[in-house]
């Protein structure tokens, strides 16, 4: 059995890389190797579009795995971070969970994610490039992988609360599989200041294992959530639906300044 804990704290949407796209002046800023474990809900549209900047609006998808999603609430542990030299940046690892918002900017056509909040174990990551970080007064993240005879079996348990009272957690137990490899580059933006963005350019495997538009086989033995408080609080009242639960087993991730 292979176990990894941190102590408590003291897309499907994807815009693939074609060849021969033109070159463009981009800073590369840091490269990191993770693990995450992604939720997508659609929650009240209105609580939703409270989150906004003027002349921004979520770009929900009407067809495949990722319909209806208007939230993804994404978990991720952060192995190895390194800056452009190569050497661990800050401590090196981090874990945190983050909100993100497929967006849309009808003015310009541009398309994207829109970070609008988030809990990480680092209080130096905190308000992160984004500005939406809060450093979290308790944090634990635990996986466990028992593999034998059996199908292998992960558990995952991962808890993130913010003095201020949000709160976000997530239980699973899951089999798990082989995933598809893919490589995207996707724009994040800052809810607080959309003109701040990063370019994502990574490599990954993702692993649907339940969903509620595309027929895959149901791998998912526990789950439970809980999101709460705070500013968050209006996005999870009940009324929310989890629509997909995906295991990103592994995922290198070059981050760009444009």
């Amino acid at each position: 059995m292979l176990r990894l804990m941190a102590a408590p704290a003291a897309c499907l949407a994807l815009i693939w890389l074609w060849p021969g796209a033109p070159a463009r002046a981009e800073t590369f800023i840091e490269h990191s190797a993770e693990a995450q474990m992604q939720l997508d809900f659609h929650v009240p549209d209105a609580a939703l579009a409270a989150m906004l900047p003027a002349g921004w609006e979520p770009n929900v998808a009407t067809a495949g795995p990722a319909k209806d999603a208007n939230l993804r609430m994404i978990f991720i542990d952060r192995v190895d971070i390194t800056g452009p030299d190569g050497k661990p940046l800050g401590r090196g690892s981090n874990q945190l969970v983050y909100l993100a918002i497929p967006i849309k900017q009808p003015s310009t056509g541009t398309v994207g994610q829109m970070i609008i909040g988030g809990i990480t174990a680092d209080p130096a990551d905190a308000p992160g490039p984004f500005g939406a970080y809060l450093p979290a007064s308790v944090h634990r993240m635990e996986r466990a992988t028992i593999a034998g005879a059996q199908a292998t079996l992960t558990q995952e348990d991962w808890e993130f609360a913010a003095a201020s009272g949000e709160r976000m957690e997530v239980h699973l137990k899951y089999e798990r599989r082989g995933a598809p490899k893919a490589a995207a580059e996707v724009k994040f933006f800052s809810a607080a200041n959309p003109a701040v963005y990063q370019i994502f350019k990574y490599e990954r495997a993702l692993d649907i294992m339940r969903n509620v538009t595309v027929n895959v086989a149901d791998r998912v033995k526990e789950f439970s959530y809980k999101a709460s408080g705070g500013r968050i609080g209006a996005l999870f009242d009940g009324t929310e639906r989890v629509l997909s639960i995906d295991a990103i087993h592994w995922s290198n991730r070059a981050a760009y300044a444009p």
